[in-house]
C-alpha cells in the first residue's frame, strides 16, 4: 500500500514558518513528506531540513521521495521527543523552524493491518513504531479494569468508560480479545442504544484513547514543546498541528507559559521569580482549515495550527 499523505494546512504552515533560503528546519513528523517537500522547495543550496518519524514505513517513504535532496536533507527514524539528540549528532545548534503534525496519519488509518481503524477488521496493534513490542492487544487484555477506565476517560473523554472497561475485563476471562472488530462489539454492547443512535461511531473515543496510551502521545508532546522552543534561533518558529482537544490544550498552555512564565503572585510590584519570556504566541486563536480544504480533505476538519516565535 502506497504511503498517501495529504499535507494539512499546508499554505498556513508555509506562511507561518517563514522559510529562509539558508535556514535550518525540522519536520518532527515527516509522514509521507508532504509538508517537507514544500519546505524544501523554499530552501536554497545552503538550507537544511531534518526529518523525523517513528514509523518505519514513513521513514522509508520520505527517504525515497526526498532522495534527490540528500545533500540538504537528513531523515532519521526516531520519535520527535529525541530531536535534540538528532540535532546534536548532526552538529546543529539551533533551527529556524520546527513543524509537528500530530496524531495518526491517513496511511496508518487506511492500512487496515496496522489496527488503528475501527472500520476494518485487523489485529489489535496501533503501534506508531512497529519496532516496539507492546501493542494495543496487550493493553486491552492485560490492564486492570481501573487502568482501562482511566485511559478511556482521560485520553478518550469517553462517557461510558467504566462500562466499556468492565465489559472488556469480563470478555477476556473467556477468550483473548485479538481484533478490532472483537473490540468494536464489546464497546457497542457497553453503550446504551440511545447514545449509539445520537453519537458517531461508538468505538471512536475508545480507539483514540488506547492509541494515545500505547504510543504515549501526550507525554511525548509535553516533554518536547519547551525544549523545542529552546532549540529555535532568534525569530525561529514552532508550528504545531493538533487534531483533538487533549493535544491542543497541551500545546496552548505550553506556548502560553513560554511567553509568560512568571509565577509571582499578582500583587507583587515587580517580578521576583526570575523567569524570562522565551518569545511570543503568534496565534491567539488557532489557524483552522478553510471550507475548501475541509471539503477536499475531510480529515482536516478538526485540525488546529498554533505557532510560537522565539524571542
Amino acid at each position: 500500500m502506497e504511503f498517501r499523505h495529504v499535507p494539512i494546512l499546508l499554505g498556513s504552515v508555509l506562511d507561518q514558518l517563514k522559510v529562509k533560503p539558508d535556514g535550518v528546519y525540522m519536520d518532527g513528523t515527516v509522514g509521507g513528506a508532504g509538508h517537507s517537500s514544500e519546505i524544501l522547495k523554499r530552501l536554497g543550496e545552503d538550507g537544511r531540513l531534518v526529518c523525523l518519524d517513528q514509523d518505519r514505513t514513513a521513514v522509508e517513504t520520505a527517504r525515497e521521495r526526498l532522495s534527490d535532496e540528500q545533500n540538504r536533507v537528513s531523515v532519521v527514524k526516531t520519535n520527535f521527543v529525541n530531536f535534540d539528540t538528532v540535532l546534536q549528532d548532526l552538529r546543529i545548534e539551533h533551527v529556524d523552524g520546527i513543524l509537528l503534525d500530530l496524531g495518526v496519519s491517513s496511511y496508518q488509518l487506511d492500512n487496515g493491518e496496522r489496527g488503528f481503524s475501527y472500520r476494518m477488521d485487523a489485529p489489535l496493534d496501533m503501534r506508531m513504531d512497529q519496532d516496539t513490542a507492546k501493542t494495543a492487544k496487550d493493553i486491552v487484555n492485560n490492564y486492570s479494569e481501573a487502568d482501562l477506565t482511566r485511559i478511556l476517560r482521560d485520553y478518550g473523554e469517553e462517557p461510558f468508560a467504566r462500562q466499556i472497561a468492565r465489559t472488556i475485563c469480563r470478555a477476556r476471562e473467556e477468550k483473548e480479545i485479538a481484533t478490532t472488530f472483537e473490540l468494536n462489539e464489546l464497546i457497542r454492547s457497553s453503550i446504551p442504544a440511545r447514545a449509539r443512535r445520537d453519537g458517531g461511531h461508538p468505538s471512536k473515543q475508545t480507539f483514540q484513547a488506547i492509541r494515545i496510551a500505547l504510543n504515549q502521545e501526550l507525554q511525548v508532546l509535553e516533554d518536547s514543546i519547551d525544549r523545542m522552543i529552546d532549540s529555535l534561533s532568534s525569530g525561529g518558529r514552532l508550528c504545531v498541528i493538533t487534531f483533538h482537544s487533549l493535544e491542543d490544550r497541551i500545546v496552548k498552555q505550553a506556548m502560553k507559559t513560554a511567553e509568560n512564565p512568571c509565577i509571582c503572585p499578582p500583587d507583587f510590584p515587580v517580578c521576583a521569580c526570575g523567569r524570562v519570556s522565551k518569545g511570543r504566541v503568534i496565534t491567539r486563536k488557532p489557524i483552522l482549515p478553510d471550507d475548501r480544504e475541509k471539503e477536499e480533505n475531510p480529515r482536516s476538519k478538526s485540525a488546529k495550527l498554533r505557532v510560537f516565535e522565539k524571542k
